[in-house]
């Protein structure tokens, strides 16, 4: 569908909806998620999900967020079926970015309208074995700082401006930064 990202189907401006991938939703795509929603400014609409859930966020991607002063009490761990498929009630999604490289492997289901598709990989935080609590705590705030790194890059984008394509491009882009 040509035309600025920004416009609602009734073209009025609305948040640009992300949705972060990753297997479990339980580390990575949780920190995207807050992440995004705490530094978009209203610009972004932030959502995570995954193929094949955890129960719940992982404790660590909660504590450091918390540290972080991110707001955590609407994270929950959730299925992609909550956004894809022909289901006419999901949130049409601007932006598809997937964070673990089993997640871009998968065959992901069909988004509606098209969205633009970016994979971001990260080292899972929470494969950290042994060493102590504050290692384990390090390797999170270290993903986190990296996710932040570039979703400050995505956010400084000039969205207005953007149509689908040129979003792809950027995003793309990013992955490698």
């Amino acid at each position: 569908m040509p035309g600025k990202l920004n416009q609602n189907p009734m073209n009025h401006p609305r948040p640009i909806h992300v949705l972060f991938l990753c297997t479990h939703n339980s580390a990575r795509s949780i920190l995207a998620d807050a992440l995004l929603n705490h530094i978009g400014n209203g610009r972004f609409r932030a959502f995570s999900a995954g193929s094949d859930p955890a129960s719940a966020p992982n404790p660590l991607a909660l504590q450091v967020l918390q540290e972080a002063l991110i707001a955590t009490q609407d994270l929950r761990s959730k299925s992609w079926k909550e956004f894809g498929g022909e289901d006419e009630d999901a949130t049409p999604m601007d932006l598809v970015i997937t964070l673990c490289d089993s997640a871009v492997g998968e065959t992901c289901p069909y988004w509606p309208g098209q969205p633009a598709t970016a994979h971001w990989g990260y080292a899972d935080p929470s494969a950290v074995q042994g060493g102590s609590d504050e290692e384990k705590l390090a390797a999170f705030r270290s993903t986190m700082l990296a996710i932040r790194h570039r979703l400050e890059l995505l956010v400084s984008l000039p969205l207005t401006s953007l149509d689908r394509a040129a979003l792809q491009s950027h995003a793309h882009g990013l992955g490698t930064a």
